[in-house]
């Protein structure tokens, strides 16, 4: 990546060398000019929300940014890529979705998120530390900003306005206005679950901003909910990419001995799956972790792994993540233990299964999704 603080070499974490999808695009490379072009003063405090894969806290870590995100994978890639270029330990702070913001934003960057609903919560959470001298930039690619973004950044923070687009990529302006009235933050979402769908059925549900369906049950979960294996005695489950754990805390009502563990790399999804799996008054034990994937699971110590893949990467299409989630699955399982997959139907998880695995059945379908299931041999 070529910026105005020099030429960087940037890697998304894990990093793969057949992965052909970068670290950065046009919208970093447009606000780090925008900023260099325009000389706006870094010697405050610079906070970059929503930074991918660490690229602008990279460029510009000699003035000792702070990045906030929700991915743990994005955490892991700035770390990575920070070392990569020698910079001190410390020299950027590293903060998630979950932690108190800075109480005072002189130099704000927004890389817009895919979530409309998570850029909200970011810009009501820092609205605060936000004042009249801030520079607020927004940043995206084209299809990524939209009428929505633009007055929501009006609505909370102040006059807003966009840039021309270069190479697909578009700055947004804000000037902030400390008179604004700003609304009350909706987050978090709860609502209750429907009948029909297994022992969760009537449970609370507690979301945080940018879950996957923050204010209702999604169609694939609920389909998933009524096929989910049967069984009681303190088996070991993990609920492999959470979102905000119902799938989890459905089992820990059907088998109170059993040890559920969710994981997800989101920071927002992992403090929901608590939060839900709490407000159902679930008597069983349970462990949160957010993290990549099963990485840090001992191999051999699992009975039972639910998972609901996802299949994009902010804006990409791949099948990646899945497949590295079926692997640690296998991985992570003991001999004779199960993978029980969700998904839509023209995914194919199936072929994937069958490679890893050597094995795929399927559990259950209908016209849009399937149930499949690998066993460990």
């Amino acid at each position: 990546m070529t910026t105005p603080w020099g030429e960087f070499a940037l890697t998304r974490f894990p990093e793969d060398p057949r992965d052909r999808l970068r670290a950065w695009d046009a919208s970093d490379e447009y606000v780090l000019r925008h900023l260099a072009r325009e000389r706006v003063p870094l010697s405050g405090t610079v906070v970059a929300v929503g930074d991918r894969w660490g690229a602008l806290v990279t460029a510009l870590a000699g003035h000792r940014p702070t990045q906030i995100t929700d991915s743990h994978l994005t955490q892991e890639a700035t770390r990575a890529n920070l070392a990569r270029h020698g910079v001190e330990p410390g020299a950027v702070r590293l903060l998630t979705t979950q932690d108190p913001p800075p109480d005072r934003v002189d130099v704000l960057l927004v890389r817009v998120p895919k979530s409309l609903a998570l850029l909200e919560d970011q810009l009501l959470r820092l609205a605060p530390a936000v004042h009249a001298g801030t520079v607020v930039v927004g940043t995206g690619m084209v299809k990524e900003i939209h009428t929505s973004t633009l007055q929501l950044f009006e609505r909370i923070l102040g006059p807003t306005r966009t840039s021309l687009a270069e190479k697909k990529a578009r700055l947004i302006f804000c000037t902030p206005d400390p008179a604004l009235e700003r609304p009350a933050s909706p987050w978090p979402y709860v609502y209750t679950l429907p009948d029909g769908i297994g022992p969760a059925a009537g449970g609370t549900v507690v979301n945080h901003a940018g879950v996957f369906c923050a204010d209702r049950l999604d169609i694939g979960t609920r389909f998933f909910l009524r096929h989910l294996p049967s069984g009681r005695g303190g088996r070991r489950v993990v609920d492999l990419g959470c979102g905000n754990g119902v799938v989890g805390t459905a089992v820990a009502l059907a088998d109170p001995e059993a040890e559920v563990l969710f994981v997800d790399e989101s920071f927002q999804a992992v403090a929901s799956a608590e939060a839900t799996y709490k407000a159902n008054g679930v008597p069983g034990h349970a462990e949160f972790r957010v993290g990549d994937g099963l990485a840090g699971v001992p191999s051999g110590s699992v009975d039972l792994v639910l998972n609901n893949p996802p299949f994009h990467s902010h804006q990409a299409t791949t099948d990646a993540t899945a497949r590295r989630m079926f692997a640690g699955a296998r991985r992570a399982l003991r001999p004779g233990g199960e993978l029980w997959v969700i998904g839509n139907r023209h995914l194919g998880y199936h072929v994937t299964l069958r490679r890893i695995f050597g094995n795929s059945r399927l559990v259950a379908g209908d016209p849009k999704f399937v149930v499949l299931k690998a066993v460990k041999r």
